[in-house]
């Protein structure tokens, strides 16, 4: 059983990887956009134009959906399946909660840190913009101020992280991800 934790800034690709990999492996998927507007009785689709730190992006409401998401995690690691959770995960504290949920359920924690170029992650957010089925609010002026906030993961070891350029071909970052986990499950967590 695995808990896989694709993070990092928005319109790093993360989503697009996570949501990818947990179909190809029939793994239920998790994404903070959805579960957050989910807990808000909204459509998914729906825009929000919160500002960082305000509205259901409040550090409350931040709290109650990553819960949420571990919650569910929980459930299906107890059934003994594994779960893919895609969102920033932008603090240690955040990543510690997950940690110690695969320690407490004996599921082996690893963390895809997924990232591109400012220049491509300014053509994602513009894209999604114009997007009408989008899911997740980003905008650049949330993107520069997550840049200010984000904390780096320098407290997982190589075995659970995985450091991701996300601006490759889909199917190659698949396979990278795919023979990173299967090399790192080799290894347990500390």
């Amino acid at each position: 059983m695995e808990i896989l934790v694709f993070f990092g800034m928005i319109a790093s690709g993360k989503s697009t990887l996570a949501e990818a990999f947990a179909r190809r492996r029939g793994m239920l998927y998790l994404n903070t956009d959805r579960v957050r507007k989910e807990l808000a009785g909204i459509a998914a689709t729906e825009r929000r134009p919160d500002k960082h730190g305000q509205g259901i992006y409040s550090r409350e409401y931040t709290e109650k959906t990553y819960q949420t998401m571990l919650d569910a995690a929980v459930q299906e690691v107890q059934q003994g399946n594994g779960v893919v959770l895609d969102g920033s995960y932008s603090s240690r504290n955040e990543r510690a909660r997950v940690l110690e949920c695969g320690k407490s359920y004996r599921a082996k924690v690893c963390f895809i840190l997924c990232h591109c170029s400012e220049e491509e992650t300014r053509r994602r957010l513009e894209l999604r913009a114009r997007d009408p089925q989008a899911v997740s609010d980003g905008r650049w002026d949330i993107y520069l101020k997550q840049k200010e906030t984000f904390e780096q993961p320098d407290e997982l070891t190589p075995a659970q992280l995985l450091i991701l350029d996300t601006e490759g071909e889909l199917n190659e970052l698949l396979s990278t991800v795919g023979g990173w986990i299967e090399k790192s499950s080799q290894i347990p967590n500390p």
